[in-house]
């Protein structure tokens, strides 16, 4: 099988890291569709038939073989975050869920070796919160743009603007952002953690969109940053009140990263467990989810009674992770991520008081 010029590796051009040189690099596994390959992965595709073509599997089967079989041979647990591809999400991760869910699962494995389906500041938070293991990414320059919009600098300079006042992070941020803040928040939890600071004014960053959303769901004055994530940013409520004109039946579910106007315009706002377990306990007829376009495939595979309607918006981050890529990682032990020490203890300290903070 032939395979695509941008898959071939340049052995002389790898830049191998410590680890590689420690754990060996594996060789290259056959890539061939064959029918052994075709009946491994049956079950596999049987989920994802709905939403990867047949002509498209016989690309994916076989990485899909090579990476299940090759993360075995290395002890390794993949995770893969809800924004996906469903050939990964489906066909070779260990463990899915939201970047704080991972991470949390990447402490609690047994796995010393961790491979992260996801955007970079993901992979940090697992090494934060399991710094004796190995963490890889197959693709560090995956980023993501909320996480981009602030540095530690900005933090420390909102501290002098802001004397005394707590400042929030959302998890999707940089391990160095992290650690400048006194806790860390989630979109399902933002509310309660704003409220558990025990004061009237808190600074919730960065994403403007998640703070305006949870300052209305809360008495505590919520400050702001200007940050936002390039997905949900774009959809707009004018939008939201045309897909109703033209389907009045669909019920609309969207992420509170989304404006407040998009919002307003939702039948249900939460997080990306929140959504994907409203659909699966409501079972709507017809379902469209403002939010990452890949995340609809994941759950309209698992729930193939909704049909699903997807505006989509992609996030180019999360789709710089390939299945060649995530081959690649486990055979020559790349892309490595380490977190500073120092940085690290300082971003746990804030990660770890929201995970134990009593509901």
């Amino acid at each position: 099988m032939l395979l695509p010029a941008q898959t071939v590796t340049d052995f002389a051009t790898r830049d191998l890291s410590k680890a590689a040189l420690n754990r060996g690099i594996l060789p290259a596994p056959s890539l061939e569709f064959t029918d052994e390959i075709a009946s491994e992965t049956a079950h596999v595709y049987e989920k994802v038939k709905d939403v990867i073509p047949p002509i498209e599997w016989p690309f994916h089967a076989p990485y899909i073989s090579a990476i299940n079989r090759i993360k075995k041979e290395r002890g390794a647990v993949i995770l893969a975050h809800n924004y996906q591809t469903p050939e990964i999400f489906h066909g070779v991760s260990d463990f899915k869920g939201d970047s704080l869910q991972l991470a949390i699962e990447a402490a609690r494995s047994d796995a010393d070796l961790i491979v992260q389906c996801g955007v970079h500041f993901m992979a940090e938070t697992s090494k934060i919160l399991c710094p004796e293991k190995t963490v890889l990414i197959p693709d560090a320059t995956a980023g993501c743009s909320l996480a981009s919009s602030i540095t530690a600098a900005d933090v420390r300079a909102l501290r002098e603007q802001y004397p005394g006042v707590p400042i929030i992070t959302y998890v999707n941020t940089s391990a160095d952002v992290k650690a400048e803040c006194d806790i860390c928040c989630t979109s399902s939890n933002a509310v309660q953690i704003v409220e558990s600071m025990g004061t009237d004014r808190v600074l919730l960053i960065p994403d403007q969109y998640l703070a305006r959303n949870v300052a209305a769901q809360t008495d505590v004055e919520v400050l702001t940053y200007a940050g936002s994530c390039e997905v949900h940013e774009r959809f707009t409520a004018e939008e939201l009140q045309n897909y109703r004109k033209s389907m009045p039946d669909v019920q609309i579910i969207a992420h509170p990263e989304c404006p407040p106007e998009v919002v307003a315009e939702a039948d249900y706002c939460g997080s990306t467990k929140g959504m994907i377990d409203w659909v699966k306990n409501n079972r709507p007829e017809k379902v469209m989810m403002i939010t990452e376009c890949s995340m609809a495939d994941n759950v309209a595979s698992e729930t193939p009674d909704v049909n699903f309607v997807r505006p989509c918006n992609f996030c180019p981050h999360m789709k710089k992770i390939t299945l060649p890529k995530i081959l690649d990682s486990l055979l020559y032990m790349q892309e490595e991520v380490t977190v500073d020490p120092f940085v690290a203890d300082k971003a746990r300290r804030a990660v770890e008081r929201m995970i134990n903070l009593k509901s």
